[in-house]
């Protein structure tokens, strides 16, 4: 189906950057929530199809509600949930204040975008995609913010896969590993802040554990896969007759996938003799 209406959340960058050219150019009339109008204007003067940026910060609700007025009574055939922020660091060190922020931006914003567009989704019969990660499958030392975050769009994703069932709105998950986007290295640049932050003499007590995460985050920015592998799986579930309700994405994914069938310290044991290496 090349036609319809499609909102993405996040689509300054990245993945939802990436999805919003190609829904576009599919022939979607494609809402791309973006959170400066200058990325809109840029998104726009790339895009070759119906593409209409809509300013929209998830943690804003007045910006939610105007990105629902953009789209106005028109049925929805898809929203994309893609926005989302990563936090480093870990938790005796991580001030609430960037908890609070990780889960506004990648849980309660999700939720709050999926309320107020809900009845256009019922209109339209359309279909939702949560972009998570393998990250909520199997959570990392240095990672557990936005590790946690991802648990929990897990957990959203399939609570809204049976309560919307009875209106035939599919709900699907997108797992994937290391994507090539700016996210990362956002988060790096933070994560030296966060030294600074609380002092050298309790950051030295995960000194260890910090060296690693970066040399890991470098070293899977470096092997990422590029946005457009995960576009393809979106684009299969909203387009497919009979999409999944999971997409793992990147040997990454799978890799990590397995290794949560195994036992507990057995993983732990495997996981934190990389981090001594």
């Amino acid at each position: 189906m090349a036609d319809g209406n499609i909102l993405i959340t996040g689509a300054s960058t990245g993945i939802g950057r990436a999805c919003a050219l190609r829904f576009a150019g599919l022939g979607y009339r494609t809402f791309a929530g973006v959170r400066k109008a200058s990325d809109g204007e840029a998104l726009r003067a790339e895009s070759s199809g119906k593409l209409e940026p809509v300013l929209l910060d998830v943690t804003r609700p007045d910006l939610i509600d105007g990105a629902a007025a953009a789209v106005g009574d028109q049925p929805l055939a898809g929203l994309i949930n893609n926005a989302g922020v990563a936090v480093l660091g870990p938790l005796e060190l991580l001030p609430l204040d960037a908890w609070r922020r990780q889960f506004e931006v990648n849980v309660i914003g999700l939720a709050a975008v999926t309320q107020a567009f809900l009845p256009h989704l019922r209109r339209g019969r359309g279909r939702i995609v949560n972009v998570g990660s393998i990250a909520g499958r199997s959570a990392l030392p240095g990672t557990g913010a936005y590790d946690s975050t991802k648990f929990a769009v897990e957990a959203i994703t399939d609570v809204l896969r049976m309560e919307l069932h009875r209106w035939g709105i599919s709900v699907s998950l997108i797992e994937a590993g290391a994507v090539a986007t700016a996210i990362w290295a956002k988060s790096l640049r933070e994560a030296e802040e966060l030294s600074r932050r609380v002092g050298p003499e309790r950051y030295a007590l995960y000194g260890g554990l910090m060296k690693a995460v970066r040399e890991e985050s470098a070293e899977a920015a470096r092997t990422a896969l590029p946005a457009a592998a995960v576009v393809r799986a979106v684009e299969h579930a909203l387009t497919a007759r009979r999409p999944r309700t999971r997409y793992l994405v990147g040997r990454d994914a799978w890799f990590w996938w397995l290794l949560t069938f195994l036992p507990d310290r057995w993983r732990d044991r495997l996981i934190l003799g990389k981090i001594r290496e």
